[in-house]
């Protein structure tokens, strides 16, 4: 009799079990980390999007002024020569150098490539604009009047971690000494740039 409640009591629980799994396995789909989508850029030359900031081995997005980096200016050619972890792997002058997608994580690796290292020459479309633009861009200062296009081109594009709509009337950056603001009129023109004065005295050319 023990033996024969042993068996009834070991096929109702395989019984269970096989019931159960259909669950068990959508629980360890929905608790299973997210892989990220396989990158598909292979390795090709091109060139800075825009004028960036760099420590000498690594480019953030956020492009954030600490008052330590140095520009990288729009339009360097760059080698790119695969991905890491969140990042493009570069060459400039020769030497290796991180180019991060730390505040941009919406887009694939492969969109951000794209954006950040163009196969198209900047500098070429950048002979078309005044002068006083292309001595801005240089410099990563914005002039009232100037376009989005010019704007990515001296900021870098806005991290769509602060940028969640980038047709919104503002985009936003960041700056050692705080948060600012760049205002759009309805044509797409710079028309003012908000956030505390040290920062504006430092990135705003009216």
């Amino acid at each position: 009799m023990a033996a024969r409640n042993s068996r009834t009591s070991a096929n109702t629980s395989v019984t269970s079990l096989i019931r159960l799994a259909p669950l068990l396995g959508a629980a360890l789909l929905a608790t299973a980390p997210m892989r990220a989508p396989a990158q598909e850029t292979k390795p090709y030359e091109g060139f800075l999007c825009c004028s960036l900031l760099s420590d000498g081995s690594w480019i953030s997005d956020l492009a954030y002024d600490d008052g330590r980096k140095k520009i990288v200016p729009a339009g360097t050619p760059v080698k790119f020569t695969g991905f890491g972890r969140w990042r493009m792997l570069l060459e400039i002058d020769g030497k290796a150098i991180g180019l991060g997608n730390d505040y941009s994580r919406t887009m694939t690796m492969d969109q951000f490539a794209k954006l950040y290292v163009p196969t198209a020459d900047p500098k070429a479309r950048m002979q078309s604009f005044a002068p006083k633009v292309r001595e801005a861009i240089a410099q990563r200062k914005v002039l009232k009047g100037m376009t989005r296009e010019q704007v990515v081109m001296s900021l870098g594009h806005p991290s769509t971690a602060y940028n969640a709509d980038l047709s919104k009337p503002l985009w936003q950056y960041r700056y050692r000494a705080g948060d600012f603001q760049v205002f759009w009129t309805d044509d797409g023109r710079v028309d003012l740039v908000f956030g505390p004065p040290e920062v504006r005295a430092k990135v705003f050319v009216e």
